[in-house]
């Protein structure tokens, strides 16, 4: 026997994996835009502070591979991102998180526009294939109890009748804590958003879950 093959076969014997297949390649990474407003976009922090550059961080911690794009912008409506929704979603997005509505609540828009707009947005998308999770928002109470219901009622009732995932409220957790935000008492600081990545994570975790079973 040839020296070469005869060592090959003992180190087959001696080291059974070296004669397995080679090992298949990691799944490609999910495409995800997170679509909103400065509350992504990260006004006033470090871009890898922002919220989208801190999710992928820590789901890559988790051996969830995403290819992020943060397609916030600052001082966006829900209207704003309707209509930039084809150029901020490019094709081959597989999913994309929606974080749109604050400014309307600000700025005490009418909840039926909001409503329209966020609907149009989840059906466009979906209709491109895209899957879809939605960040609620509520509505401050200086506008009463009856903008506050219109308005909240919003993300809820699209999450149902559109069967998409929702986490309720993204400012959870930070909302009103001074030590969390910045001066102008809205924008969550870098801890800030560290504790909104934390408590969102089951729900996106379900989420790219989702669009992993519908690859195969």
């Amino acid at each position: 026997m040839h020296i070469a093959v005869l060592m090959l076969a003992l180190m087959t014997v001696v080291n059974p994996a070296a004669a397995q297949a080679p090992a298949q390649p990691e799944a490609r990474p999910i495409k995800l835009v997170v679509l909103g407003d400065s509350l992504s976009a990260g006004l006033g922090l470090a871009g890898q502070d922002a919220f989208p550059a801190k999710l992928q961080k820590a789901l890559q911690a988790k051996g969830i591979a995403v290819d992020m794009t943060n397609a916030g912008v600052s001082g966006d409506t829900a209207s704003g991102g309707r209509d930039r929704l084809d150029w901020s979603v490019p094709d081959g997005t597989e999913g994309v998180i929606v974080e749109l509505g604050a400014n309307d609540a600000l700025r005490g828009i009418d909840p039926d526009i909001t409503r329209a707009a966020l609907t149009e947005i989840v059906q466009r998308l979906k209709a491109r294939k895209i899957a879809v999770m939605l960040c609620g928002m509520l509505a401050p109470p200086n506008y009463g109890a009856d903008y506050a219901a219109r308005f909240n009622s919003i993300y809820p009732d699209l999450a149902k009748t559109f069967d998409v995932p929702l986490y309720p409220f993204f400012l959870d957790g930070v909302a009103a804590d001074a030590k969390l935000n910045q001066a102008d008492g809205i924008h969550p600081t870098a801890p800030g958003v560290d504790i909104i990545v934390g408590r969102v994570m089951p729900t996106v975790e379900a989420f790219l879950g989702t669009i992993s079973g519908q690859r195969r």
